[in-house]
């Protein structure tokens, strides 16, 4: 065996150390980067690391830092105190400054490792190391977000720090990384500062998915994902597994330093580091993956160990809530031939994850002493303000009982947290290691360092109090929205991008005294926002129906719609789990403030009983604002949900559509706009044919536009639960006063000296054009809804036995289950079905198509069940169909109880003559 198990001997341990060295340096082939910058900052001149590096001092060179303020200074500074790293450089100076300032460096295109040092102590000129508190960002990429270095390297146990990212570079774009101080209440204290930049370009595809590559396997998925350019991915971990750390100048031309994986093992009582100096074969991969002493040690199980059927080795990484991971997997096996390759199985669990079940290292490999890695991709839910999850990574062998002190075929992991949509990798500074934590009434979370002997407890139970919280969010969170909380940000470029900090700033934390209104989606706070401009923020709220969707599609169309009648979307924010739209302010409201509402508080706000010709402008507005939705673009807009709440007024009374989240983009048919969709709406408002078919279309903003020319006529709510049950819906109720002629029963009291009657008969007949269209009653359109079951979004599932006035009003009463049974009275009639699409599109729905044969016997026999051939009781036949006629009355109070019912069907069964009821 090629194997020693190594001794505490110091002599055995020295000596094979000097044969590993010697057989690794003889055949490493290094990787030549076509960037190798390592810049020392604030010095000047070159400076030769204790590993022989050579930097380049930032003053009087190409790579001097520029500073983003005429009021502010740039530091070079030196510490008050020496770091206790083995190499100075490049820790002896920083640059510093209170104000933001960027590093632009010209390099060739391609995937760069940007390395950021940092050495945490108080600076000359003023600078208090718990002071630091900055964002750093790399092109598009936010690396760092209120980074405190000085919390990190304090949780870490460590002196100096360096945070390793890989990013990509396109062609003819400088590499520009900005260091922004944190703003808050302390803003003229706070700084950004940095000891040392490293920026090296690396092989394509080391870590990005090379073209033509299916992408890294996500665990618990059946798919892969492409780690593509446009992600940057920040080093978490990598660990040579049962070896010693490897220094930056014994990787393979890249730099990247190796940490030993002891500190992370959960089990090392039983295990005892391995080492070979046989030679690897780098034949399936290239040679600068990683170095050969990464693959030449690795960790053994002892003897009796191996005996246990519970045989593992389980490693426990912090990483951070809210964010996906990149991990790496690089296996060697040395022992095992190819027929023995059934001894050399694994299986390997992320959490509770098969990532690997019976992995034959022998197949992926083709032979022993040749290295490969495996790529995984892991998923962490939750709110990354929540801190850190550990990840725990088992290795599991098969067949380990007949084996005696073999080692892991596992010998390295490297781990990344992989950029989220919004081009965000910052997690949140730890918590101080004696601190207590306060708030006040500043914007800003304060550190205070305390010294009582019960710093201890009140660590803990500030972790218990965070935890909690955290768990009550998370799974409040993940009830609420599911997946969709992982939708996507809004491409960047839209609009704005607000930063939460800015949010919190304008509307003071979100303080009462800027609350306005709430709808929807959520409260509306109205700020002032740059140079004074007065705006609406609306914040979602978690308990909204509204979520991601809606808060990307509501981006996505106002910024690329641009109309006098639209509501203009300013910016958004999605930094923390928070979702906010930043509008222009509409000094007036909504149509509906002004109509039938109550209290009206929009800016300090007064109702005004609007004229005849003010509505007549606001309606007009509206619809030019629609109809720019419908026909503006090649494909046309559905809005899908108009209502007066929805139609804004601006400081002169000129009228905005708003909230286009349910907004859908039609096809390029422009004759027939129509998509397939699960219904969204406001009851009240809804088309009945688009409650019916599932058939959105232009149309169903038409019927609901006309709702809303009946608020504006009738100055009440489209669904009002205080009046009498026939007038609930305006929509039904004025269509029977329409039909019946008596306009003076619509018109709002406050107009009826304003309207001559033919106007108000003109306007009235428009509006039935709108809303009714040929729909002759209730039933016609709604003897069904579909109900579309959670799971079952592409394949609805259609209930035919809700009652009309369900659609207009959402409103469910018991003489809705009397409906509902008149229904099922007639499919016991006639045999068929409620719905079926396959019949002729006029039968399709059977209350709509059999009710006006029910009430005459001649016309009944044509659509009674043909199974049975005349021998039924005819005049039991016409009762039930008179009953169930009774049920489907349009009007709720006009049906019978269910108790009546049953006293029907009972005397229907026993009158003389229907011995042969079909009921029987």
């Amino acid at each position: 065996m090629h194997f020693h198990v190594l001794s505490i001997t110091i002599p055995l341990f020295l000596l094979n150390q000097i044969l590993f060295t010697v057989a690794t340096t003889k055949s490493s082939v290094l990787y030549h980067p076509i960037d190798n910058i390592a810049v020392n900052c604030a010095s000047s001149g070159n400076s030769t690391a204790v590993d022989g590096r050579q930097w380049t001092g930032d003053i009087g060179s190409n790579y001097a830092p520029l500073l983003h303020s005429n009021k502010g200074k740039l530091i070079s500074s030196k510490a008050t105190s020496t770091p206790l790293s083995p190499d100075p450089v490049p820790y002896k100076s920083a640059r510093l400054s209170r104000w933001p300032f960027t590093y632009a460096f010209r390099v060739s295109p391609g995937q760069k490792f940007i390395r950021l040092h940092f050495y945490p102590a108080t600076y000359r000129g003023g600078f208090k190391r718990s002071q630091a508190f900055f964002t750093v960002k790399a092109g598009p990429y936010t690396l760092l977000s209120n980074f405190s270095a000085s919390l990190t390297a304090d949780a870490s146990g460590l002196d100096c720090l360096v945070k390793e990212y890989c990013v990509n570079v396109e062609e003819n774009q400088p590499l520009i990384i900005m260091f922004s101080p944190s703003l808050g209440g302390s803003s003229d204290e706070a700084y950004a500062f940095v000891n040392g930049i490293e920026i090296v370009s690396m092989p394509a595809g080391l870590y990005h998915t090379q073209e033509g590559d299916a992408g890294a396997h996500v665990v618990g998925q059946n798919f892969r994902l492409p780690i593509d350019k446009g992600i940057a991915l920040e080093m978490v971990q990598r660990l040579n597994v049962g070896g010693t750390a490897i220094s930056s100048i014994e990787d393979t031309g890249l730099f990247r330093d190796w940490s030993q994986d002891s500190k992370f093992l959960m089990e090392t009582s039983y295990v005892q580091p391995v080492t070979t100096t046989l030679r690897i074969k780098y034949t399936s991969i290239p040679s600068y993956t990683a170095p050969q002493k990464v693959y030449q040690t690795s960790w053994s199980m002892a003897t009796d160990r191996l005996r246990n059927s519970n045989f593992n080795f389980t490693w426990k990484l912090p990483i951070d809530f809210g964010f996906r991971y990149l991990l790496r997997l690089h296996f060697c096996d040395f022992e095992n031939e190819i027929e023995e390759r059934d001894r050399a199985k694994f299986s390997v669990f992320f959490d509770e994850h098969v990532a690997e079940a019976k992995a034959d290292i022998i197949k992926w490999s083709g032979g022993n002493r040749v290295p490969v890695y495996r790529d995984y991709v892991v998923r962490i839910e939750g709110d990354r303000m929540e801190g850190k999850h550990n990840l725990l990574i088992a290795y599991f062998l098969h067949n380990h009982e007949s084996i005696e002190d073999i080692d892991t075929v596992l010998k390295g992991l490297e781990v990344f947290k992989l950029s989220n949509p919004d081009k965000n990798l910052a997690g949140v500074n730890p918590l101080p290691l004696s601190c207590a934590l306060t708030s006040s009434n500043t914007k800003l979370w304060k550190f205070v360092y305390a010294s009582s002997r019960n710093t201890i407890a009140t660590i803990w139970v500030i972790l218990l109090t965070v935890t909690n919280i955290g768990v009550y969010m998370l799974r409040a969170w993940g009830e609420k929205f599911g997946e969709k909380n992982i939708s996507p940000s809004p491409p960047k470029g839209l609009c704005r991008r607000f930063s939460l900090s800015e949010v919190l700033l304008v509307t003071n934390n979100f303080s009462h005294e800027f609350f306005i209104g709430s709808g929807g989606f959520g409260n509306v706070y109205k700020a002032l926002i740059d140079d004074g401009t007065t705006v609406a923020i609306k914040r979602l709220n978690l308990k909204s129906n509204q979520g991601a969707d809606e808060f990307r599609t509501e981006i996505e169309m106002l910024s690329n719609l641009r109309h006098r009648h639209l509501v203009s979307l300013i910016g958004y924010c999605d930094e923390r789990q928070e979702m906010i739209l930043v509008y222009e302010y509409m000094e007036h409201g909504s149509l509906a403030d002004h109509l039938y509402k109550h209290y009206y508080n929009f800016g300090n706000g007064t109702i005004c009983h609007l004229s005849w010709e003010q509505r007549m402008k606001i309606c007009i507005g509206a619809a030019r604002g629609l109809d720019y939705l419908h026909t503006g673009t090649r494909r046309g807009i559905i809005h899908r949900d108009i209502k007066t709440t929805n139609i804004l007024l601006d400081k002169d009374w000129v009228a905005k559509i708003s909230d286009c989240g349910l907004c859908k983009e039609g096809t390029t048919n422009h004759s027939h706009i129509h998509v397939s969709t699960d219904v969204k709406g406001t009851f009240g408002y809804l088309d009945p044919e688009y409650f019916l078919t599932l058939i959105l279309t232009k149309k169903s903003d038409v019927y609901a536009f006309g709702v809303v020319l009946l608020e504006v006529l009738c100055g009440r709510p489209a669904v009002d639960f205080s009046l009498e049950e026939e007038q609930r819906s305006l929509a039904w109720w004025a269509q029977q006063c329409i039909k019946e002629e008596k306009y003076d029963q619509l018109i709002d009291p406050s107009l009826r000296d304003q309207i001559s009657p033919q106007c108000l008969k003109s306007f009235n007949a428009k509006i039935s054009d709108f809303s009714y269209g040929e729909l002759d009653s209730p039933e016609k359109s709604c003897g069904y809804v579909p109900t579309i079951y959670p799971g079952l979004e592409t394949h609805p599932v259609f209930e035919p036995y809700i009652a009309p006035e369900y659609v207009f009003t959402g409103h469910v009463s018991v003489k809705g289950d009397v409906y509902s049974f008149g229904v099922v009275l007639l499919e016991m009639l006639t045999g068929l079905c409620a719905w079926d699409m396959n019949r002729p599109h006029q039968q399709r729905n059977l209350v709509g198509w059999v009710k006006p044969y029910l009430a005459n016997q001649r016309k009944l026999a044509t659509v009674i069940d043909s199974s049975w051939e005349e021998r039924y009781p005819r005049k039991a036949a016409l009762q039930i169909a008179h009953l169930a006629l009774h049920c489907l009355e349009d009007e709720p109070k006009a049906r019978p109880s269910m108790k009546q019912v049953v006293q029907a069907l009972e005397f229907i069964s026993a009158t003389p003559g229907n011995t042969q009821c079909i009921l029987c």
